[in-house]
């Protein structure tokens, strides 16, 4: 079989003026970056502001395994099979970090036949969005240390400064550093540290906010510290979100991409859903939802992470309403969860056992499907299990799946071969959403934004997670405290944990069941409009492993790019 990156490489382009037409944009509409790329101008959202808006499909996941279960090829291939059934459907997604593409998952264009091409460019720089949020971010730093510098005279506490640095290279060196040293020329003398750049509250914003005049107040409403007296100092008091806005009017159009199938693709913002919400921009989607009868979009992870995050925070700021959701399956993931074998991150799964069938771990595993379609349905909308096929699967593990699924409330299940034959191998799961989507969204939010943020944390922790209930660390009770007294207790809660686990802890698999989740710390994301508690030892930071997925990439002579997947 052809790498990902060779199948994308023999792919046959169109122009990207070509997609977008076929999709009902003009050529005022679009800024080419090249052949195959262009930015969407947002006026297109008040040229088609009459049009009803299309579907509304978001594809989500069991609890993966580090390898991930092929979510993003589930969804491009959901997309091509829409169009293959003569529906005018359209992908959105997320740029990947440079962090995994270098580091252990590789990129994230999707694999096999159902990919997003140029796949090199969509994992790479693309149009340069995740450098300017991270311009932006590192510029409100600079201003921050100079303003304490040159006479502090917004009274920052440097012990209580909590903006940091952000680099988009996963560099567990940079956690903890201290900055300012040899002099006072060089700087205030304090310990800070770097996110990853797609943890950045700008890139945050860029996939929340709604339009230019939005993410200029978003920024200006960043917390970048506080007083002694516990006052909040912004990014406004600094006078550097005028500035910051300026670097991001480019980065908040969204890019117009396409498919192996020549269908079109949105790729806007990035941010991690294990750490801030995970889903691509809501500009993309409205223009999408405009443009198209079905728009698939992908949420972070499993449906406790970014589903849970793109319901009650994506959907909340942006009125958006989905119709259905898909639950993407793996037999081999299901089996780790039934303990059939471990999966420990940067290694790759033992081949034996995952190939070996194995019903008793199976049946196991299927409790954490069971979670996930009950997380789906604790939201009022459908659940439609995709069990994206490997060759190692059998016939009988597949039904039993599917048995499963439907047992624990799922709307259907359907295979999904998107990975191995494109869109045509997708055709069930695409006929399944359509018959799903029927009737009008009965969607809802898990809670409402006037209770008090702890029982925000606890109603996902008990409803989403399953834990008995919630521990707090007395840094965390502090946190709590000072953002109630500063009204901010009115905004929703994005959970920071684990990909790996239900729980708060990676090591524990399958459906876990009388657990406490503990709450670290609980830090404040003004600007994008959320709170999100550090639930265990989750890090902002990612390290990468002992052989880096960048050691296999490279340049040819000729300038073609080798070791991408």
């Amino acid at each position: 079989m052809k790498s990902d990156l060779e199948i994308a490489q023999e792919a046959t382009l169109q122009p990207i003026g070509a997609i977008a037409a076929k999709i009902g944009l003009e050529e005022d509409d679009i800024e080419l970056y090249g052949k195959h790329k262009a930015k969407v101008s947002l006026d297109v959202l008040e040229r088609l502001k009459g049009r009803p808006e299309g579907k509304y499909v978001v594809v989500t996941a069991i609890t993966p395994t580090p390898l991930g279960e092929g979510k993003t090829v589930t969804t491009l291939a959901l997309g091509l099979g829409l169009n293959r059934l003569g529906v005018n459907a359209i992908n959105c997604i997320r740029q990947p970090s440079l962090g995994p593409v270098f580091g252990i998952k590789g990129g994230a264009a999707g694999g096999g036949y159902s990919q997003v091409v140029p796949m090199e460019d969509f994992n790479l720089h693309l149009t340069g969005d995740t450098h300017a949020v991270a311009l932006s971010h590192n510029l409100c730093a600079a201003f921050l240390d100079a303003s304490m510098m040159h006479g502090n005279k917004l009274g920052v506490d440097p012990h209580a400064v909590t903006w940091p640095r952000v680099v988009d290279v996963s560099d567990r060196a940079l956690r903890q550093i201290v900055i300012g040293l040899g002099g006072r020329e060089n700087g205030y003398p304090r310990e800070t540290g770097f996110d990853i750049a797609v943890a950045s509250e700008v890139m945050a914003i860029l996939a929340l906010t709604t339009g230019l005049r939005d993410i200029r107040q978003r920024l200006g409403r960043i917390v970048v510290g506080y007083t002694k007296e516990g006052k909040p100092v912004t990014a406004e008091d600094l006078q550097v979100a005028g500035s910051m806005a300026v670097l991001m009017k480019d980065a908040i159009k969204p890019n117009l991409l396409q498919t192996l199938e020549n269908t079109p693709c949105f790729v806007h913002a990035g941010p991690f859903a294990n750490i801030a919400h995970g889903n691509n921009s809501v500009l993309a989607d409205q223009i999408a939802l405009k443009l198209g009868d079905y728009v698939v979009t992908e949420a972070g992870f499993g449906a406790d992470i970014g589903f849970e995050k793109f319901a009650n925070i994506k959907c909340r700021y942006s009125g958006m309403k989905p119709s259905c959701a898909v639950v993407v399956a793996t037999i081999r993931a299901l089996k780790m969860h039934g303990g059939a074998f471990q999966a420990p991150p940067g290694k790759p799964l033992p081949a034996d056992l995952v190939a070996k069938e194995n019903m008793e771990a199976l049946e196991k595993g299927c409790e954490n499907l069971a979670k996930h379609i009950e997380n789906v349905n604790l939201h009022g909308i459908p659940a439609v299990v995709a069990v994206n096929r490997f060759t190692t699967d059998t016939e009988r593990e597949i039904e039993f799946v599917a048995r499963k699924a439907k047992e624990a409330g799922a709307f259907g299940a359907a295979l999904s071969e998107g990975w191995a034959k494109g869109g045509a191998g997708a055709e069930d799961l695409a006929k399944m959403v359509q018959q799903a989507c029927q009737g009008e969204s009965q969607f809802r939010f898990l809670y409402p934004l006037d209770i008090p943020i702890k029982q925000k944390i606890e109603t996902i922790a008990t409803k989403v997670y399953g834990a008995d209930g919630v521990d707090y660390l007395p840094q965390a009770e502090k946190q709590i405290a000072l953002y109630t007294g500063l009204g901010y207790d009115r905004i929703p809660v994005c959970m920071a944990k684990t990909h790996l686990s239900l729980s708060h802890d990676a090591t524990v698999k399958g459906r876990p069941r009388g657990f406490r989740v503990t709450v670290r710390e609980v830090r404040a994301s003004i600007g994008a409009g959320f709170l999100y508690p550090l639930l265990g030892e989750m890090r902002t930071m990612p390290g990468l492993p002992s052989i880096p997925a960048g050691t296999k990439i490279d340049l040819t002579p000729d300038g073609k790019v080798v070791g991408l997947f």
